[in-house]
């Protein structure tokens, strides 16, 4: 057990901690019954990355308890006492290797359960009598198959099958009122990208500098790259760790970004590292001002699946009207080419907050839609979510007019913004089928 985690339970035996909200014991063998004294105020409970393989039938006794994390353990089986957690919504057993899922282990108020990278071949019928479920993560796992009661799941935002072992997809999945993000990648019934005539990059032509960052699917370096033909370009360059993220495979993001191709509004791939000195695989993609920001952060633990903004953000109608038409190019553009992004959000957007230009980067979820009528209605999913995301940006108009001093600026700007919020509602209405194509949405912007 890790020293901070032996630290902490000390603490907890001393009853320092009383009152607690969070607890994070990463590395436990077994579930510490002294976390029971904290049953009237504990909330989060972190008890992965370890050998624990059980939790106690009385679990109920958390009362309190809305969120646990038991990801990098060892459950052959979800543990049925969840279900007597009243006020729990968010379970992640993330490559914990589970094989069964117990109705009775799905509490009530459940909204977000992550089980990505396990042994699942079946998941059970209760899954579709969660009412509040809006997040549901099976990337990595045996599925051929969902409980036929999720037709039902009116409240579901976001699935992630890729990795799996379907052959079909059901086809209420795609009239869910809700659903705005979905991936499928890795699947039997999954097309691959069209192939790209990717451009390939000898090492040695890469001059490799700082990070930029790091994701689930790798590492971004910023690096400059020559050729003998072309002048020196400042690039990206991604590195992918191989290893299963949340949304699925990382050869298949590759695939996916080098057949989306090359657009103003995209972070797309410029080419493929030809021979990394340690077979790694890697693209090279535009590098952005290093003024530009991601719009917002990824949804918390509270939002579940909405971004999380800074509160202090404010847009022009300008602004935001040229950061949606961009966005909604880079969409439109992808479903031209018969990909689906699935994962349109705002934390993927990086922008220039002086002048509202924007590029849509991460293609970890996206698709290759199928080739029949019914990619007409994959497509309206993602209407959605950049419905959402249009609202989203508009709130922040809205609260940029509210704060301004001169009335006629801010009738003007509330002016500017209805016909907006009226294409945001076409965009974000229940029946699928109703929705624009992302193509008429560009044309309405």
């Amino acid at each position: 057990m890790p020293h901070q985690s032996l630290s902490t339970l000390d603490a907890l035996r001393r009853g320092d901690l009383a009152g607690a909200r969070e607890l994070r014991l990463p590395g436990v063998c077994e579930f510490p019954r002294d976390i029971f004294g904290l049953a009237d105020t504990l909330e989060v409970l972190d008890l992965g990355n370890g050998a624990l393989s059980a939790l106690p039938d009385d679990l109920g006794r958390l009362r309190k308890l809305k969120v646990l994390f038991c990801s990098n353990t060892r459950f052959a089986r979800l543990p049925p006492s969840l279900g007597d957690c009243a006020e729990l919504q968010l379970i992640g057993f993330r490559k914990a290797g589970v094989r069964d899922i117990p109705g009775e282990a799905l509490p009530a108020k459940l909204r977000w359960l992550t089980l990505t990278d396990n042994h699942i071949d079946r998941l059970p019928a209760a899954l579709g009598e969660r009412p509040h479920l809006q997040k549901l993560m099976l990337a990595g796992n045996r599925l051929a198959t969902l409980p036929q009661g999720l037709a039902n799941a009116g409240a579901l935002e976001l699935i992630r099958l890729s990795a799996n072992r379907f052959e079909r997809l059901p086809t209420w999945l795609r009239a869910l009122p809700r659903l705005a993000w979905i991936s499928w990648s890795a699947n039997p019934c999954a097309r691959d990208p069209a192939p790209a005539d990717a451009r390939l990059a000898p090492w040695s032509q890469l001059a490799v500098g700082a990070l930029l960052g790091e994701g689930a699917s790798g590492r971004v370096h910023a690096a400059t790259w020559r050729t003998p033909d072309t002048p020196a370009r400042e690039v990206a360059l991604k590195l992918f760790k191989g290893a299963m993220t949340s949304d699925g495979l990382p050869a298949h993001e590759m695939a996916a970004c080098l057949a989306a191709g090359e657009h103003p509004h995209l972070t797309a791939a410029l080419g493929r590292l030809a021979d990394h000195p340690e077979g790694m695989e890697a693209l090279l993609m535009p590098l952005v001002a290093a003024h530009w920001r991601p719009l917002a952060a990824p949804p918390s633990l509270e939002s579940c699946s909405r971004d999380v903004y800074d509160p202090g953000l404010r847009l022009s109608a300008h602004a935001a009207r040229r950061l949606l038409r961009g966005i909604a190019a880079a969409t439109a553009h992808l479903h031209a080419r018969g990909l689906l992004h699935g994962d349109l959000y705002a934390h993927n957007i990086l922008w220039d907050a002086a002048t509202g230009d924007a590029t849509l980067g991460d293609f970890g979820a996206a698709c290759a839609l199928p080739a029949a009528a019914e990619s007409a209605d994959w497509r309206r999913i993602e209407t959605r979510a950049f419905g959402l995301l249009m609202n989203e940006i508009l709130d922040r108009c809205a609260a940029n007019a509210r704060a301004a001093q001169d009335d006629d600026a801010t009738t003007a700007t509330g002016a500017a913004l209805s016909g907006l919020r009226d294409l945001a509602q076409a965009c974000v209405q229940e029946d699928v089928r109703a929705r624009p194509a992302m193509a008429d949405v560009l044309s309405a912007l």
